[in-house]
Formats: structure tokens, C-alpha cells, sequence
């Protein structure tokens, strides 16, 4: 997969706070998928209205059913006729970090529901973990992922700031015979101190370890303008375009700066653009294929 394309098919995170419709509204074109989170605090109303509203607006909206904070199958079928009479067809289902509110311990018991129900979406994404969770053993996350493969249709990767793991992990992925198309998880341009709050808090410990090993990496981390994520992206490159490696696209953590992201988007893809049919260098030095 080259890395245009990747861009071209970025779907954007937001969180559903006050706000943020506008600010999609002003920013960020229709034909960008966004996807809107689900918070213990705001409750999965929230989530709902906002995914009705911009999806009213003619965005392709996927909303995050947390599976944990959902009673059940009854609301649950509720949710799909809600959403489905909006047009949504994409669904995202993590377990979610609230404790359980009803008959949902985990994702795969509300997947498996979404499929009694008569698989109401045409596209279930579910988490996948280049790092460890700072909750969730590894062996757990590995065998979840083999559990889930067979009710849902996309993987949608946690952050990582280390190449080196990404590429490892997705090796792995593969190896074990895991084969849904893949959106990596990249944050978008962001606050340094915000960044690393939430990434610390989400499961992406390493990284942040990582950050604090690598000086020039944290540096870049604190000047003007934040954490783009394109050296992260160049440094990727060979691992991402692998034919096996089925990367379809990138779901960009924005933490609700989208006009900042959509600018660096806009402002990637054209430089990428016009080095189209040349060979620049990588953020090592050496060349890539870029178009």
C-alpha cells in the first residue's frame, strides 16, 4: 500500500464533546470518514447523537460501541435500528474501559450478538494492539484478536510511536494467519503534554518509554506545531507497503484538533504529490517509494 493512499483513505477520531460538530463541519470534507469515540463519562448517548447529526450532515460515520457499556442484547438491538435507519453501515466495537453495565464482559460476547441480530453493518472493526495494554496480558489481546477474526471485517490498530514494533507486530499479525485488512492508528498533530498523557493512559507505555530514550524523537515532540506523525509514516513505509502486510488505510487519533490534522493531511498528501515518480530520501537517508 503506498503511502498516498494511505492518506487518501484516513478516517478521522473525535471525541463527542461541545464543539466538535462545528468543528467538523468547518474543517474536515465529507468524503473523510470519521469515527466518534465512546466515553464512560459522557455515556453512549452522546456517541449516538453525534454519529446522527454528522451523518445527517453526509459524512460516513463510525460510531464506537463500547460492548461494556451496553446492558445487552435488547438495547443493543436497539442501537443497530437506530443507526442503520441513519445510514450508518461501519460500527467499531472495542470493550471499552467502563465496567460492564449488563451482559457484555468484552467485545467478542457483543460481536457475536451483532451476528445473532443478523449483522446489521457491513463493516465491524475491532482493536488490535501493537503494545502491550496496560490491563490486558498479551496472551489475552493475541488470542481475542484470533477470536474476534470471524465477526468482524477490519483491524484498527492503538498507537505506537516505534516503527521497529509496528513492523514486528504486523509480521506477527500475519503470520498467525490473521488476515483483515489493517487502518493503522497514527495520532494526529497534537499538543506534545497531551499526547503523551493520553497515550500513557490508553496502552502505549513502550512508546512512551521509547519518546524518552530517543531525545531527537521527544525534541521534535516539543516543537511548534506538535506530533505530525510523518517521519513515524516514512519510517514505516517498508513495512507498510508489503503486499501481505494489507494496510488499507490510517484512523488518525486527532483528540479533536481536526482542523490541524486535516491541514497536515492536505499539506502531506501534496508534497507527497510532487515527489511522485522520484525517489526522495527516507527520514534515514535512504530512498523509498513514495507515490
Amino acid at each position: 500500500m503506498k503511502l498516498l493512499s494511505l492518506l487518501d483513505h484516513a478516517r478521522y477520531e473525535v471525541l463527542p464533546t461541545e464543539g466538535i460538530e462545528e468543528a467538523v463541519l468547518a474543517h474536515v470534507p465529507t468524503e473523510r470518514t470519521v469515527t466518534v469515540t465512546a466515553s464512560p463519562r459522557r455515556g453512549l448517548g452522546a456517541t449516538l447523537d453525534l454519529t446522527e447529526r454528522l451523518a445527517g450532515h453526509g459524512y460516513d460515520v463510525v460510531p464506537h460501541l463500547a460492548a461494556r457499556m451496553i446492558s445487552g442484547r435488547d438495547e443493543l438491538a436497539e442501537i443497530c435500528d437506530r443507526l442503520t435507519s441513519h445510514g450508518v453501515r461501519r460500527v467499531f466495537v472495542p470493550g471499552g474501559d467502563a465496567e460492564a453495565a449488563g451482559a457484555y464482559a468484552d467485545a467478542l460476547a457483543l460481536l457475536a450478538d451483532l451476528r445473532t441480530l443478523g449483522s446489521p453493518f457491513a463493516e465491524v472493526g475491532i482493536t488490535a494492539y501493537p503494545e502491550s495494554h496496560p490491563t490486558i496480558h498479551d496472551d489475552l489481546t493475541i488470542q481475542a484478536m484470533w477470536d474476534k477474526r470471524q465477526h468482524a471485517t477490519e483491524l484498527v490498530s492503538n498507537l505506537t510511536f516505534d516503527p521497529t514494533v509496528l513492523a514486528t507486530w504486523l509480521a506477527r499479525v500475519r503470520a498467525r494467519g490473521v488476515t483483515m485488512p489493517l487502518l493503522l492508528g497514527l495520532p494526529g498533530p497534537v499538543d506534545p503534554a497531551r499526547l503523551l498523557a493520553v497515550a500513557t493512559r490508553i496502552g502505549v507505555g513502550e512508546s512512551t518509554r521509547f519518546l524518552l530514550k530517543h531525545r531527537r524523537t521527544l525534541s521534535r515532540l516539543t516543537t511548534p506545531g506538535g506530533f505530525t506523525g510523518e517521519r513515524f509514516l516514512l519510517d514505516c513505509a517498508p513495512a507498510l507497503t508489503r503486499p501481505d502486510a494489507a494496510v488499507v488505510g490510517l484512523h488518525v487519533f486527532t483528540f479533536n484538533q481536526v482542523a490541524e490534522t486535516e491541514a497536515w493531511r492536505r499539506d502531506l498528501v501534496a508534497r507527497l504529490g510532487r515527489t511522485r515518480g522520484a525517489a526522495p530520501p527516507t527520514a534515514a537517508g535512504g530512498p523509498t517509494d513514495m507515490s
